[in-house]
């Protein structure tokens, strides 16, 4: 008996790029959304419905500072965006917080490294009061943690039970980098 063989997609990265989320975009987005494995470490649940999706679009994409999606050849794969919570705290009006899904049929091919590569660079440009962007990663989401590393982000600390997520107390890694490290 012969071993089934699984063909691994190339991606190529040249055709990956970022955009605003768009109502067209519904279809794709809905994979990655409804897709288990992604949300497991994401706030929110699987999406199960087109209006989840819609109201993602229209409502609580508008909402972050900074929101693309990530498309290879201009289909939507995942979402990349920044966070702020100067509006409540005036002390943090320096910081923003990354946060990204891809989806997972993309995990592992450098997409996610490249485009938090990309939008380190465009954050501190395009927003140039910023001095730092973190990141918050789960423990058990050592993929995540890896795209941070190589995009240049320092591993801060452990943060016990930080968040109740999904039923229970989550443990999460903080991630930094300020506009000032030397490799930007």
């Amino acid at each position: 008996m012969e071993k089934a063989e699984i063909k691994e997609e190339i991606v190529d990265l040249s055709k990956i790029s970022l955009r605003p989320l768009v109502l067209s975009d519904l279809d794709d987005l809905m994979v990655w959304t409804a897709d288990e494995k992604v949300a497991a470490f994401c706030t929110w649940d699987p999406y199960t419905s087109k209006e989840d999706g819609i109201n993602f679009i229209q409502s609580i994409a508008t909402k972050f500072v900074w929101c693309r999606a990530i498309c290879l050849n201009d289909r939507a794969i995942g979402c990349i965006s920044l966070s702020s919570y100067s509006e409540h705290n005036k002390s943090r009006q320096k910081s923003a917080e990354l946060g990204y899904a891809l989806g997972s049929k993309y995990w592992g091919k450098g997409v996610a490294t490249q485009v938090v590569k990309q939008v380190v660079k465009a954050a501190f440009t395009e927003l140039p009061h910023l001095e730092r962007l973190e990141a918050l990663v789960d423990v058990l989401n050592v993929g995540s943690q890896r795209v941070l590393e190589k995009a240049g982000f320092q591993r801060e600390g452990l943060l016990r039970k930080y968040v109740f997520l999904k039923g229970k107390g989550r443990d999460l890694f903080m991630f930094s980098v300020l506009s000032t490290d030397p490799h930007l």
